[in-house]
């Protein structure tokens, strides 16, 4: 085993493929088919040790939890529902920023006097006293919605099994509410539904989750610390900004000062004509103010393509996990 690669599965079709392509190629990890558009395995451009598996992205969670692939990327949501104590088995390294949903409660419009899970729990009540039934509740997602049901104290219902529209089941007569995932909620308020207050479930996106059940080998390990590092450094990079800046021998003590008051990071030491700092993104326009106040000059700012940290929390996290 100490030569088996390591199995990354990404999503084989539609907008999360094409994301997770964007994401991974922002890193520098370049996917390619050797067989063309429709074969089903690829590899990472540069980067030997690495088998790329097109999957769906429940079917990626399936291989997850079997420990059959490493690291996968795929939604929060599946990851909860079809994994029973799903942080025993997988560590959720980072999300990636798309993918984005929420798992919700909705309820019929009309119910003007239902605006939360305790409302809810009197509506099955009077259901149970008036006719004889418990509510039924239309979903796809059983062990998050039991799961959370249970944490708020309902219990007087049946869920209904939906394999397709969830959200038409209401008005068809199937169920009285729902339980389903929206991103904008329009699609629920075309069918007169609405999300209760504190009905969401689990806000989900998608996340690159890594398989604690899977044989780690060390040709595994390796490959998984360049992806990781590369990953890490892009991450950090997206959340910094570089300010140069050039200080007289006068004011040096003062631009140090400003720099300090903002939490700026002065990676290659603060001697010298010119000042480099790493600074947050959404501090820039104040660290720059304050070091025109104090007297620097030529002051200039930049993106940057990586920023490669001697501590890599990606890579620390997975390293605990698997030992």
């Amino acid at each position: 085993m100490s030569d088996a690669p390591l199995v990354l599965a990404v999503p084989s079709k539609g907008r999360l493929q094409e994301n997770a392509t964007a994401f991974f190629a922002r890193a520098g990890l370049v996917f390619a088919k050797s067989r063309g558009s429709r074969d089903y395995r690829g590899s990472i451009v540069g980067l030997p040790g690495v088998e790329v598996a097109f999957l769906s992205a429940s079917e990626i969670v399936t291989q997850i939890a079997q420990g059959a692939v490493h690291l996968g990327v795929t939604g929060e949501d599946l990851v909860r529902e079809q994994i029973g104590d799903a942080d025993s088995c997988v560590e959720m390294l980072t999300p990636l920023g798309f993918g984005q949903a929420n798992v919700v409660v909705a309820a019929p419009q009309a119910w003007i006097d239902v605006r939360n899970m305790a409302d809810l729990d009197e509506v099955a009540v009077d259901l149970r006293a008036r006719k004889g039934r418990k509510m039924r509740v239309a979903t796809k997602y059983l062990n998050l919605t039991r799961a959370f049901f249970a944490k708020k104290g309902l219990a007087d219902y049946r869920i209904v099994e939906s394999l397709g529209a969830t959200e038409g089941t209401p008005a068809a007569g199937a169920a009285e509410i729902i339980v389903d995932i929206t991103t904008t909620g329009a699609t629920l308020s075309a069918n007169a539904l609405k999300v209760l207050d504190d009905g969401v479930i689990l806000r989900s996106e998608a996340n690159l989750v890594a398989s604690l059940k899977a044989e780690w080998s060390p040709a595994a390990r390796t490959a998984a610390r360049a992806i990781l590092t590369r990953i890490a450094a892009e991450e950090e990079a997206r959340r910094v900004r570089e300010i140069r800046a050039h200080i007289g021998s006068a004011t040096a003590e003062a631009v140090r000062a400003a720099a300090n008051g903002f939490d700026a990071h002065a990676p290659f030491g603060v001697d010298g004509p010119e000042i480099v700092l790493h600074c947050a993104a959404e501090r820039v326009f104040d660290i720059v103010e304050a070091l025109s106040d104090a007297g620097a000059r030529d002051v200039s700012v930049r993106a940057l393509d990586y920023i490669f940290r001697s501590e890599n929390e990606l890579l620390r996290r997975l390293e605990r996990r698997i030992g």
